[in-house]
C-alpha cells in the first residue's frame, strides 16, 4: 500500500479552513488514525514549521500523533541533492528569491520532494500547492514532482484512494 506523505498546508488548510477541531473531530481521528497505521507520514521539517505557531494545531500533532510519524528529513540527502540540482537548473526561470527559499535548509518542500522521491514507487506527496509552471516567484511543489517522477496529490483525493468518508 502507498504512504502518503503530508506537507505542512495540509495541517494548517484542515485546521483553519476546512475541518476546525471543534466542528470536525472524525477527520482529526482518521487521521491519527491513518497515521497509527503507517499509511499518513511526513517529515521533521514538516514538523518545524507546524510549530512556528503555538496554537491548537501544534498541540494536536505533539499529542495526537505516533512516535516516529515525522521522519529524519536527513536520511535523504541524496534525493536532495538531485532536487537541488533540479531547483539551480531553472535559475533562468526563477528569482532567486524563489530558489533561495524553496532550497532553504529550514524550507520543507525541497526535502518532502527528496523523501517521496527515494521511495517514488511507494509514496505519494500531498499537497494544496497548484502547479504554476510559469510562475517565477515561488518553486511549487508539482513543478519538482513533475519533473522528477514524484507522484503527488491534493487531500481531497487521497482520501477518495484510500476510500475514506466522513
Amino acid at each position: 500500500m502507498a504512504c502518503y506523505v503530508l506537507d505542512t498546508n495540509f495541517f494548517i488548510q484542515a485546521h483553519r479552513m476546512h475541518y476546525p477541531f471543534d466542528v470536525f473531530p472524525t477527520f482529526w481521528t482518521k487521521i491519527q488514525e491513518l497515521a497509527s497505521q503507517g499509511i499518513l507520514i511526513s517529515i521533521d521539517k514538516v514538523r518545524q514549521e507546524l510549530r512556528h505557531n503555538q496554537d491548537a494545531l501544534t498541540q494536536w500533532v505533539e499529542e495526537s500523533l505516533p512516535e516516529g510519524f515525522f521522519v529524519a528529513s536527513e536520511t535523504v540527502i541524496q534525493q536532495y541533492a538531485q532536487v537541488a540540482a533540479w531547483a539551480t537548473s531553472r535559475a533562468d526561470h526563477y528569482r532567486p528569491a524563489a530558489l533561495n527559499e524553496f532550497l532553504h535548509a529550514d524550507e520543507a518542500d525541497a526535502w518532502l520532494v527528496a523523501y517521496s522521491l527515494a521511495d517514488v514507487g511507494n509514496r505519494i506527496l500531498i499537497t494544496h500547492e497548484v502547479s504554476q509552471p510559469n510562475a517565477k516567484n515561488k518553486v511549487k511543489i508539482p513543478e519538482p514532482c513533475d519533473a522528477l517522477g514524484v507522484q503527488y496529490l491534493n487531500s481531497i483525493s487521497m482520501f477518495r484512494e484510500l476510500g475514506v468518508r466522513f
